[in-house]
């Protein structure tokens, strides 16, 4: 199930969005397309839920919902923002162990 990352806070609209990473403090700005692929990739539960979704939604070929589905996924993963699966465990902080007050 495609998800976004913890820390991370979408601004969506119909008329396009953006999404805050704590992690890097950037925010990712989205076309309105884009936009409306997150808000379904966040309703459904697949990418091919999702992508049923927007051709009926707008009206288009399947081949292309899914084609636009799958590139705001991979794309939105890559640059961190998102994950397939359950949420990766958090990583320990190591320069905070050896921190001394």
């Amino acid at each position: 199930m495609w998800r976004l990352r913890e820390r991370t806070h979408p601004v969506l609209t119909d008329e396009g969005g953006a999404i805050l990473s704590e992690r890097t403090g950037r925010w990712s700005y989205l076309t309105p397309t884009a936009a409306a692929v997150v808000m379904l990739l966040v309703a459904s539960t697949s990418e091919e839920e999702a992508a049923d979704r927007l051709a009926e939604r707008y009206d288009i070929p399947a081949g292309q919902a899914a084609a636009d589905v799958r590139t705001v996924a991979v794309t939105l993963t890559s640059q961190g923002l998102a994950h397939d699966g359950p949420e990766p465990a958090r990583q320990s902080c190591r320069w905070w162990k050896g921190w001394r007050s």
